[in-house]
């Protein structure tokens, strides 16, 4: 039997944290990872404590902010990375999966923070209706390298894949 390779369980593992999110409108799942070890997982959704939109706001979502974004909610990358540093974690160096490529904010925090390579499985820019991806750009600029998935997911439908 053939081994998954690492690249195909943690980007796996991205989409089926993604499920976990309540935002109504897109379900994101990050995967902290360093030498073949997870280091923190993460989806996106408004901070513990507050309010679960799918539940507060089931059919609109939550409010939007003044730039028409959820004004709750933390991506998953932010989600992955906070609880890896309220861990004592190790970041530098590190690769993070994610299912939606990462918008310029945590573009900038990732950079910052010395991740050194980014997997996505989805463009942020097809998504938002935008001309490029802005937090791939940002960090192709300052030196991380940034990689569209290509392998499969054997164990979900493409319409799974498309809701993570």
């Amino acid at each position: 039997m053939e081994k998954p390779a690492f690249d195909d369980i943690y980007m796996e593992l991205a989409v089926n944290l993604s499920k976990r999110s309540h935002c109504v409108k897109r379900q994101v799942g990050a995967v902290l990872t360093k030498d073949t070890r997870i280091i923190s997982i993460g989806y996106n959704g408004p901070p513990a404590g507050t309010h679960n939109c799918d539940e507060e706001w089931p059919v609109e979502g939550c409010p939007r902010d003044s730039k028409g974004s959820c004004s709750l909610a933390l991506h998953a990358e932010q989600n992955a990375i906070i609880y890896a540093i309220e861990n004592g974690a190790k970041i530098k160096g590190s690769t993070i999966y994610v299912t939606l490529s990462p918008c310029i904010a945590c573009a900038r925090v990732i950079f910052s923070l010395g991740i050194s390579k980014v997997i996505f499985l989805h463009s942020y820019a097809e998504y938002k209706g935008i001309a490029s991806d802005e937090g791939v750009d940002f960090l192709r600029k300052f030196g991380v390298e940034v990689e569209k998935y290509k392998g499969e997911l054997p164990h979900f439908t493409p319409d799974d894949v498309s809701r993570g």
